[in-house]
């Protein structure tokens, strides 16, 4: 899988960003929070990030 960052939330390495890959998805990365309640699969997860992260990447026509 090849794949390119869209947009990031902040300068450093670790922060949460949003990335396009050439099987046209997006992949996130964010912080695992592990309070959310929900029921997953083994084989799924879920990242929290700020809304401003996809504001940013629509703003900017990356999305």
């Amino acid at each position: 899988m090849k794949l390119w960052m869209i947009s990031k939330e902040c300068d450093k390495k670790d922060c949460p960003t949003l990335y396009a890959t050439d099987r046209g998805t997006l992949l996130i990365q964010g912080d695992r929070p592990e309070d959310h309640g929900l029921t997953l699969p083994a084989h799924e997860g879920v990242v929290e990030i700020p809304v401003s992260l996809i504001k940013k990447a629509v703003a900017d026509g990356l999305i």
